[in-house]
């Protein structure tokens, strides 16, 4: 595979290396979430309706407020209310209001979203494996932690 200059068609050379560091990890991103979504897109969801799909697994009976959902969310999505509301349209995700607060509203997924989930989670890890291709653990491990500390700088 060609570098980053090459594949981009940049003829000039980066203005520092932290510029071609934060241009790689965002086409990196772009293409990792290109292939993942047209991975979903056979089953009628978006990564987006995934992870939250996987947040209000990963939360149990229990559920979870809108607002949650949306901190627990990998990316951030401008409204996470269209989110839910989509989810529930398509019957995976279920809403309900709160006896004292009628604003709090607690969302679960349903029985159709776990099943969903759970036929999609071999597929999933399978893609990854896929995209991180030779990448060794160290390697991996490297990577995870470099873009952590990155994270906790921001």
């Amino acid at each position: 595979m060609a570098d980053l200059r090459t594949e981009i068609k940049q003829t000039r050379p980066f203005g520092s290396l932290q510029e071609e560091a934060y241009l790689s990890v965002i086409r990196t991103a772009a293409m990792l979430s290109h292939s993942f979504n047209d991975a979903l897109k056979e089953r009628g969801i978006t990564g987006t309706q995934y992870n939250a799909l996987r947040v209000l697994r990963g939360a149990g009976e229990k559920g979870l407020c809108r607002n949650e959902v949306r901190d627990r969310l990998v990316a951030r999505v401008p409204d996470a209310t269209r989110l839910l509301d989509r989810l529930e349209r398509m019957g995976l995700i279920e809403r309900e209001r709160g006896g004292g607060d009628r604003r709090f509203v607690t969302t679960r997924i349903t029985s159709a979203g776990l099943r969903l989930l759970a036929d999609l989670d071999q597929p999933t890890l399978a893609l990854h494996e896929r995209q991180f291709g030779d990448a060794g653990e160290a390697e991996l491990r490297t990577l995870v932690a470099v873009l952590e500390r990155v994270r906790q700088q921001l």
